[in-house]
Formats: C-alpha cells, sequence, structure tokens
C-alpha cells in the first residue's frame, strides 16, 4: 500500500440524474491503467474529483501517500493532468500560453519541452483557435509532460487524433512508463488500451466493475458465434450481450464456461466484450 502512486478509497459523487458509487482502487507505479465505460459511466466526474475540480460527497484520495488537502502544491507538481476537451484563450499564442504555465512548475523543463513540439509539429506562433482538436490534445500533453510529471492522468487523450498520431502517442505512453512514470487514462478508443495498457479499470452505471490486469480481463470471455438456426434453436442460453452480424449472432461467454455441440469459442477482443457487458441488465 505504501508505494502506491494513487489510492481512492469510497469516492462518491451525487448528481439528479446520476451517482458515482463508493469507487475504490490504487495505481501502482510505474503502470499504465486504461480507464474505460461508455459515455455517462462516470470517467470524467472520477478524474475531474481525484484533482478537486469537482468535489465529492464522500471517500479520501491520496496521491504519494498524502491528501490533496494535505499537499496540494506537491500533488500538482508532481501529476499532470489533461482533457481532450480543454479549452484555452482561443486568441492567445502558445508561446504565451506556455510561459505563464512554465512560471508555476519549478521543475520545468525546457529541453523536453522542445522536444515535445517538434516530435508533435507544434508552431508556437499559432494560437489554439488555429489548431485542430487533436493538436491542442497534443500541445495539452507537451505541457504536462515538460514539468517532469510522475503521474499522468489523461482524459481522453486520443480524442481527434489520426491513427497515426495515436499510434505515436501510445507509442510515447510506454516510453514513460518504461522511464516510471505512472499513467491514468480514459478513452473509447479500445485499440489503443489493448497497444500499451497494462491494466484496465472499468466503470459502469457509476459503479467499479472490474480493476484488474488487461491480459487476466481479456482471458477470462470468449466470443461465440451463432448461425441463425442456432439462435433460434436456443443454443445461446447461458450465453450474454448478443449481437447481431451479417450472418447471424454472437456473444459472450465466460473462458472456462462449456459449450453446446456445435459452438465453438473465438478470441474476444476489448471492444467486443465491453459492448456485451453493457447489455447486460
Amino acid at each position: 500500500m505504501n508505494n502506491e502512486i494513487l489510492s481512492v478509497g469510497g469516492l462518491r459523487k451525487e448528481y439528479p440524474a446520476f451517482t458515482l458509487r463508493d469507487l475504490s482502487f490504487s495505481i501502482p507505479p510505474g503502470r499504465i491503467t486504461g480507464f474505460i465505460g461508455r459515455n455517462g459511466a462516470g470517467k470524467s466526474t472520477t478524474l475531474k474529483c481525484l484533482m478537486n475540480f469537482v468535489h465529492p460527497d464522500a471517500g479520501e484520495v491520496r496521491f504519494f501517500g498524502k491528501s490533496f488537502a494535505e499537499d496540494e502544491q506537491g500533488v500538482k507538481q508532481r501529476t499532470g493532468f489533461v482533457t481532450g476537451a480543454f479549452e484555452y484563450y482561443q486568441k492567445t499564442k502558445l508561446r504565451t500560453i506556455t510561459g505563464v504555465t512554465r512560471s508555476f512548475f519549478p521543475g520545468w523543463d525546457e529541453d523536453a519541452y522542445r522536444r515535445y513540439l517538434a516530435w508533435f509539429s507544434l508552431d508556437e506562433n499559432k494560437t489554439p483557435a488555429q489548431l485542430s482538436q487533436g493538436m491542442r490534445v497534443k500541445y495539452a500533453v507537451a505541457l504536462a509532460l515538460s514539468h517532469r510529471a510522475e503521474l499522468l492522468l489523461l482524459d481522453e487523450p486520443t480524442s481527434g487524433l489520426d491513427p497515426v498520431s495515436r499510434d505515436e502517442l501510445t507509442g510515447l505512453f510506454l516510453e514513460l512508463r518504461d522511464a516510471g512514470t505512472t499513467i491514468l487514462f480514459s478513452t473509447h478508443v479500445t485499440a489503443d488500451l489493448e497497444k500499451c495498457a497494462d491494466d484496465i479499470l472499468y466503470i459502469r452505471r457509476g459503479e467499479l466493475l472490474t480493476h484488474e490486469s488487461l491480459d487476466r480481463f481479456l482471458r477470462r470471455w470468449r466470443m461465440v458465434s451463432l448461425t441463425e438456426e442456432q439462435y433460434a434453436a436456443g443454443l445461446g442460453a447461458g450465453l450474454t450481450g448478443f449481437t447481431r452480424v451479417r450472418n447471424g449472432w454472437r456473444a459472450l461467454s465466460p473462458a472456462d464456461a462449456p459449450l453446446p455441440a456445435g459452438l465453438r469459442p473465438e478470441t474476444a477482443g476489448l471492444d467486443e466484450i465491453m459492448v456485451c457487458l453493457e447489455k447486460e441488465e
């Protein structure tokens, strides 16, 4: 417990139409954790509660062994937070925004910042209004990385990025992890997680469904294909999350569950598993 970078206990936030229910989890150092769940599941609310942008109704959040209230400045120095929806002053040049940001971080690494600018092909003379959404995300990531953050909290960091840029960013995440940086990031692009995540944190309807290694989660499930005739004959009893496909149906099965004769298990991808689990009542 003492070496956990981030520890969350009983986190709760109530809104009129939604409740984040008593989330508890911990993030060990030097790992990449993908935070998944459908729209409205509570991912963004959780991340904002962690950084106290949204005040939780209950629960405790500890960074590097201390609560946010105990060491807010220290936490902010050691943590980078990026959201794909973050908006800067639209008509202010990037170099000016960087200058203001730099002043808040004694550990700012100007050489690293210049490397990220070049890597992401960012022009400091442009304004956010002149950048695509994807380029704005790259700029926010560059700022977060340039003050030597030990923990990165990223809310949809690959939002708006093209496939090549997403591949570059997930590659960067792996390099950072290998250098000791801990990363927690939410995303709907499950292919990105399959490239770089060590663990997944899966939230559904405001509750934690699972927190485990990605490999273990994938091993627990198998997909099963059924023809129309097999489906009509009831051979899918015990399967879950039926999805209509061109030649019949596909559904999810626990990897260790026996299947009726004629049905064969197939490897399940993270995207398919999520779709099927979200169809459960």
